[in-house]
C-alpha cells in the first residue's frame, strides 16, 4: 500500500481558488454560504494576507485538499477560520494537522489568544478543539449565523 504524503503549505496567489471551493464545499453540505463568505473567499489575499493574517493548505499526494486561516483580529489575537477538508480526504487527520500546525505558527508568531467560531452539530470538530485546550465562551451576536459557539485558546 502506498503512503499518503500529507504536507501544510503556505498560501499562494495562485492556488487561491482552493480556499473558496473546499470552504464552499462544507458550507453548502451543513450550512449556507453567507456574504461575508462569499467577499472573505473570493479574495483571500485582500481580505486575509494583506489584513495581517494568514492561510495554509493541507496537500494529499499533491492535491490541495484542506485548508485554515489565522485571521487577525488584533496584535495578539486571530482567529482560527476558514477550515475545511475535502468530504474524499476525510479519514487522514487532516483536520488535526492543519490545527496542529496553526497552533504552532501562532506560537511562533506570539501570538497570544486563538479563538474560533463553530457550531455544535460539527461534534467532530467541537471534539478536537475541546482536545487542544480551546474552551467556550460568550459569543457575541451577529458574527456568523452558522455560529452557536465560540472557543477560545490562551497560548501564552
Amino acid at each position: 500500500m502506498s503512503q499518503n504524503k500529507i504536507e501544510i503549505i503556505d498560501f499562494s496567489e495562485d492556488q487561491q481558488e482552493a480556499i473558496k471551493t473546499l470552504n464552499y464545499e462544507w458550507l453548502e453540505k451543513y450550512f449556507r454560504v453567507e456574504k461575508n463568505d462569499v467577499i472573505s473567499l473570493s479574495n483571500p489575499k485582500e481580505e486575509i494576507i494583506d489584513k495581517g493574517g494568514f492561510i495554509f493548505y493541507a496537500k494529499l499526494n499533491d492535491e490541495i485538499v484542506g485548508t485554515a486561516s489565522l485571521l487577525k483580529k488584533s496584535e495578539t489575537v486571530f482567529e482560527l477560520g476558514k477550515m475545511a477538508v475535502a468530504e474524499k480526504a476525510q479519514g487522514h487527520k487532516i483536520g488535526t494537522l492543519l490545527l496542529e500546525h496553526c497552533i504552532n505558527f501562532a506560537k511562533e508568531k506570539q501570538m497570544k489568544t486563538l479563538l474560533l467560531y463553530s457550531n455544535t452539530q460539527l461534534e467532530s470538530a467541537i471534539h478536537l478543539y475541546r482536545k487542544y485546550g480551546f474552551s467556550e465562551v460568550e459569543l457575541e451576536k451577529g458574527l456568523y449565523e452558522r455560529a452557536d459557539v465560540k472557543m477560545e485558546k490562551h497560548l501564552f
